[in-house]
């Protein structure tokens, strides 16, 4: 089992608060760029720009509430995710698990149903402001890319 990674360091002191389990998908199309979307008005954080996803329903499994959840931001149908990362955040309204997943294929054309703005994105991105649990994902991105980017000598 991986260790969480923090994006609050001092997430690590304990306490008795509810943990709410968040899917979410990382929609990777085939010239790399992956989507990024606004939240909307009236959430907390509105404006800022995340993956698109949204909280587990009690029984559903990540996958599946990925699958709701994109149909009900998007308008899109899933066909697989992959479960990739997690995160733990210590947000002030809530200690949140963001549970990664890549999506590579899905039916549909995107279509924002919540009002919210959505954005095709290469890395470094350039919207802000970003959601503070999207941040190290990113770096991940990064990192993966660093990693499988060609060498030329």
């Amino acid at each position: 089992m991986r260790e969480p990674l923090l994006a609050d360091p001092q997430l690590a002191r304990g306490g008795s608060r509810d943990l709410v389990e968040v899917a979410v998908g990382v929609l990777i199309r085939p010239d790399g760029a992956f989507l990024l979307t606004s939240r909307p008005a009236g959430k907390v954080y509105a404006g800022y720009w995340e993956f698109p996803g949204g909280k587990l329903e009690p029984g559903e499994s990540v996958a599946t509430a990925l699958r709701r959840e994109l149909q009900e931001e998007l308008d899109i149908s899933v066909h697989q995710a992959f479960p990739w990362r997690d995160t733990l955040v210590d947000y002030p309204h809530a200690l949140v698990r963001l549970n990664f997943c890549k999506v590579f294929t899905w039916d549909g054309h995107l279509r924002m149903r919540e009002g919210q703005m959505s954005s095709w994105q290469q890395l470094p991105v350039s919207v802000v402001p970003v959601l503070p649990g999207t941040i190290p994902v990113l770096s991940m991105l990064a990192d993966e890319r660093h990693f499988l980017a060609p060498t030329h000598q």
